[in-house]
Order: structure tokens, then C-alpha cells, then sequence
């Protein structure tokens, strides 16, 4: 079976929603807009925050840092390379040789953007500062999915199949099915492209925070927010009254999980305005 560096390496393109190049055309184009406007819109795609990252991060521009936040990367590469970024990563509504059936580009991203608002909101929620870093990193907390339905369409999704019936953990099945699972395949993406160690971190041990070292906090938060996701994906009558977190992330953030009802109801409903600007017909969905 491939490994995980395999895979990635197999993985020549990754694509966005053609919804967004428009929504950042626009933005890029008026002449009154604002970096944070643009930050604003990018931070909603995945595949265009990790292209960007992956370059603002790049030799060529040198920077003194590691970029971990768009606005940031905005900043250093500029407006007109982010447009033409954008244009180079928008394809139609399916990916490039990948049956539609298979993966669902629009429940993908919905997903990826909830992740984000919940993992930005846990990490408010438990009082730390800039955390725009921990939304990228919800945003990207399954890009490794991207690339297994890339490379291994079929595997992915048959890991998926099997882990419902079984009420299984995913990341296991695909571990005996395809040989590594979404959270490593989606780390070496990040240690590939060069990424922030802690967002590759966050990304690696989301699912064993208590791995990630003294990027713990990141690991711990991306856990959260993607235990919560997870269990929002299900049918409502299989939903957990009791998710299934790891004690070491609880205690790590210290967060509050009496509070995750109205941080729930907060994101969805910032998700559905999202919708409306971004994607209207998805309202429907």
C-alpha cells in the first residue's frame, strides 16, 4: 500500500469552487476594498488558503517568519498574485478526473468552513489571543481527504462506507484499508509545501493531541473542533449526546463544554450567512 509522502507526491493538483474565484475577483478588483476584506474571503476555501500559505512561505519572498495567517500571506505575496493564484486553482464544480459521486466538493468545503468557525470560536472561547491561526488550521484539518480522493478515490471512499457500518473511527479503517489515514496524508501535504510546524502539527495529531509536543494547543483545539464537525455530519439520530473528546484536550485548552451548544448555534448560523453570499444554492442543499 502507498504511504502517506507517496500519495502527496501522486497529488498534482488541488482545486476550489469556481463560486469563489468570483467572490475574489470581485474583491481584488474594487479599488476600495481592503486586505481584510480579502483575508475574509479566501479564509473560506481551503484550497486556495493552502496554495497561499505554501508560497507566502516559499524562498522566494524570505520571509523573516513562518506565515501562519491569510492576512498575513495577503500582505507579503500581494493582491494581484492572489488573484492570479485563485484563477490558477478554480476548476469546474468537480475535481479533474474524479467522478462526483465520489466526492462531494461542495459538502467538503461546507465542512471545512464549519471546522474553521468552530475551532476559531473554541479557541475565543478559552481566551487566547490571534486566532485567526487557529482557523486556518480548523480550515485545513481535512485536506488530507483532498488528496485520498485525488489519489485513491475508490479506497476513500469505501474506508468511508465501511467505518459507518462498522461505527467505526474512520482514521482506522483507512489505516487498514488505504495504509495511512486523512491526518498524516494531510500533515506531509503541509511538511511537503514547507508549512508552519505548528499547523503541520495541528493537523498530524488532531487525532492524539497529547503527540503534538508543545504544539499541543494547536493539535488540541483542531481535535475539538473536528470531533464536533464530525458528529454534525451525522444523520441527527445518530449524533452522540456525549462527544467522544480526548481528556488531554479538554484539559489542555481548558475549554468549557457547556458552552459548545451556543458556540454550535453561533457558527451554523455565521455558516449559513456565508451561504448566502458565497454559495446560495448550497442553502438548498
Amino acid at each position: 500500500m502507498p504511504s502517506a509522502s507517496e500519495l502527496v507526491q501522486s497529488c498534482t493538483s488541488i482545486f476550489t469552487l469556481p463560486e469563489m474565484h468570483a467572490q475574489v475577483r470581485d474583491v481584488v478588483e474594487d479599488s476600495n476594498s481592503t486586505v481584510e476584506d480579502l483575508a475574509n474571503v479566501l479564509k473560506l476555501d481551503p484550497a486556495i488558503s493552502v496554495r497561499l500559505l505554501r508560497i507566502a512561505n516559499s524562498p522566494q519572498y524570505g520571509a523573516p517568519k513562518q506565515i501562519d495567517t491569510i492576512t498575513r500571506a495577503i500582505k507579503l505575496i500581494g493582491r494581484q498574485a492572489v488573484k492570479d493564484l485563485v484563477t490558477a486553482t478554480t476548476v469546474g464544480r468537480s475535481f479533474s478526473g474524479m467522478p462526483v459521486d465520489l466526492m462531494d466538493a461542495l459538502k467538503f468545503w461546507r465542512k471545512s468552513v464549519l471546522c474553521a468557525l468552530v475551532a476559531e470560536k473554541i479557541a475565543t472561547s478559552c481566551g487566547i489571543d490571534d486566532c485567526e491561526r487557529f482557523y486556518v488550521e480548523g480550515l485545513l484539518r481535512d485536506i488530507g481527504h483532498f488528496v485520498l480522493y485525488h489519489t485513491v478515490p475508490q479506497r476513500a471512499q469505501s474506508a468511508l462506507i465501511e467505518a459507518g457500518y462498522l461505527e467505526a473511527s474512520l482514521a482506522e479503517v483507512e489505516q487498514s484499508n488505504i495504509g495511512c489515514d486523512f491526518a498524516e496524508v494531510g500533515a506531509e501535504l503541509m511538511w511537503s509545501w514547507g508549512m508552519p510546524v505548528q499547523l503541520e502539527q495541528a493537523v498530524r495529531c488532531q487525532l492524539s493531541p497529547k503527540d503534538a509536543g508543545e504544539f499541543a494547543l494547536h493539535a488540541s483545539i483542531v481535535h475539538l473542533a473536528g470531533v464536533v464537525v464530525d458528529n454534525e455530519e451525522l444523520e441527527p439520530n445518530k449524533r452522540r449526546a456525549v462527544l467522544p473528546f480526548h481528556p488531554f484536550a479538554i484539559s489542555t485548552t481548558r475549554f468549557a463544554t457547556d458552552n459548545l451548544p451556543t458556540l454550535l448555534t453561533e457558527a451554523h448560523l455565521q455558516l449559513q450567512r456565508i451561504l448566502s453570499l458565497i454559495y446560495p444554492q448550497a442553502l438548498a442543499a
